[in-house]
């Protein structure tokens, strides 16, 4: 079942507005035209945001998300009738022959179970073409991202067209390795309502990604940094083998 944030229509109709900036989307996009993709699948999708800027660009997008509401979100955009929605996970997949699989953000992490990442790699490298890449990052373990997780550092109020003020802050809850685990608040000034979200990331170290990746018969082609986090992303590129 995906978080409150992403499944409760409030909060995923106000998630783009309160985090405009996406940035680290044009590495993915530009990865896309380094390795000339002319089909790619989106993973964990949400609210389409990434889908879309690659179907502007010419390129045939699936994008699938276990979280409804997101995808109600993202079926509203303008062109989003050229994307191909799913709701479910990388199990629910039709037959695919995909250039390239992406797992934008913070996907990958949030994919918690070990059962879950296992069936995501297989479910992903089936709807992959011979030779085709998958793409995703993870965050450094070593670099302790959680200990920016407090109020202090996050909280914001912003003021949304049509919705009005909405504060918001995160709060650290647990930290037991590899998982990490906080809740987001969002407090709407229009009618008083509070909103909360609990998520739990797993903090996989580079090794375990690459064993991962190799025992569910990918090649790994490279690992790189993500250039607007320098030093605190993994970018991992792999792909399924020709046959």
């Amino acid at each position: 079942m995906a978080d409150a944030i992403f499944e409760h229509p409030r909060l995923a109709a106000v998630y783009d507005p309160l985090d405009p900036d996406r940035g680290d989307l044009e590495v993915y996009a530009a990865i896309a035209e380094e390795l000339g993709a002319r089909s790619v699948l989106d993973v964990g999708c949400g609210t389409g945001t990434f889908a879309l800027m690659l179907t502007a660009r010419g390129i045939e997008v699936t994008g699938v998300d276990p979280a409804r509401a997101s995808l109600d979100v993202a079926r509203a955009k303008p062109g989003a009738e050229r994307v191909r929605w799913i709701h479910g996970d990388a199990r629910d997949l039709p037959s695919l022959r995909v250039d390239l699989a992406t797992m934008t953000a913070n996907v990958a992490q949030a994919i918690v179970e070990p059962d879950d990442w296992r069936a995501t790699l297989g479910g992903v490298r089936d709807a992959l073409r011979p030779g085709g890449h998958l793409v995703f990052e993870t965050r450094v373990p070593a670099r302790r991202a959680w200990l920016e997780w407090n109020r202090d550092n996050t909280y914001q109020v912003t003021d949304l067209p049509g919705v009005g003020r909405v504060e918001t802050w995160t709060d650290l809850l647990d930290v037991r390795l590899p998982l990490v685990t906080f809740r987001g608040t969002w407090v709407f000034a229009s009618d008083g309502q509070v909103l909360t979200s609990e998520s739990t990331l797993r903090f996989r170290e580079r090794d375990e990604v690459e064993a991962d990746l190799a025992a569910h018969g990918y090649v790994l082609r490279e690992v790189r940094e993500a250039p607007d986090r320098p030093g605190r992303e993994f970018v991992f590129l792999a792909a399924r083998p020709e046959e």
